[in-house]
């Protein structure tokens, strides 16, 4: 588990949360002889089991010469997705000195329980400056202080980030096998971190499908019978498909209306309608699924 104290860098975060643009998402060119999904995929920063899913392709499929071969521009390299023009995640702040929970779930119209748990964090416990929490979506900004931003500050809560990359093959893989398509989580995967295991958003988000605390805990006590370990890339992609399959379910298989739940919430899709970051976010993720087999 990490220690509460344990910084990170929320640039390296807002950088895996981006997506490529659509004009120069990908170059695409005829295969070359003796080339081969893992030779082409090593020479772009990529594992092959992505390169394969972003062609639809099985991960042990033999290339052949001539034929068209897609490739995003996109590095896996050094820990980030190289992307852009994603939205940010929904009602991320960093913890002000003088800040208190309490004070910060009364602003949000909320309850402490229900920020706490939200955010994987003990309700009478100090809250240090720095932390990244999410404020409910729709809820105002705090005020922002004159003073320096600290250094932030991870809660100590499931899912923990690892320093662990998945490939598309596997995603698709363990969301087809917890109910939910299989490129659609995969879309999901790639927008929110480039299948970095590692990364947490400026919302608390964490891992491969940026799952909240409070919805790894939702997962665990309602949509699953296994222990979840909270530091494994494939138990964040688990826990992230249960819950897309049970939005799946809540909006009778509506595939657009689940993914916008997935970002902005689906009682607040309900309450408030669609905004604008999730209409983007949303069209993003459809247009990225047809990359991974959709």
């Amino acid at each position: 588990m990490l220690s509460r104290l344990r910084l990170i860098s929320l640039a390296a975060c807002a950088a895996a949360l981006a997506l490529p643009s659509l004009a120069s998402a990908e170059v695409s060119r005829a295969v070359s002889p003796g080339e081969s999904l893992w030779s082409i995929a090593s020479a772009n920063g990529l594992q092959p089991g992505t390169l394969a899913a972003y062609n639809g392709l099985a991960a042990d499929h033999q290339l052949i010469i001539g034929s068209t071969i897609r490739i995003p521009a996109t590095s896996e390299a050094g820990g980030t997705a190289q992307t852009a023009s994603a939205p940010e995640a929904m009602g991320g702040y960093t913890v002000r000195v003088g800040d208190t929970l309490s004070g910060l779930a009364a602003q949000a119209g909320v309850s402490t329980t229900v920020m706490a748990q939200m955010n994987g964090l003990d309700p009478d416990a100090f809250l240090l400056a720095g932390t990244v929490i999410k404020l409910p979506t729709g809820a105002p900004a705090p005020a922002r202080s004159a003073q320096p931003a600290p250094a932030t500050v991870v809660a100590d809560a499931s899912p923990d980030p690892t320093p662990v990359r998945l490939d598309g093959g596997q995603v698709s893989s363990i969301a087809a096998q917890h109910g939910a398509p299989a490129s659609l989580a995969a879309a999901i995967g790639w927008q929110e971190s480039g299948f970095n295991n590692s990364m947490v958003s400026s919302a608390n988000a964490r891992g491969v499908m940026q799952v909240m605390p409070g919805t790894w805990d939702y997962v665990q006590q309602y949509l699953t019978t296994q222990k979840l370990n909270p530091d494994s890339a494939a138990d964040n992609v688990r826990a992230g498909s249960l819950y897309l399959a049970h939005l799946l379910r809540d909006t009778g298989g509506d595939e657009r209306l689940a993914t916008a739940g997935y970002y902005q919430g689906l009682a607040s899709v309900r309450k408030i309608g669609l905004l604008p970051e999730t209409e983007q976010y949303v069209n993003n993720v459809m247009a990225l699924r047809s990359r991974f087999g959709g």
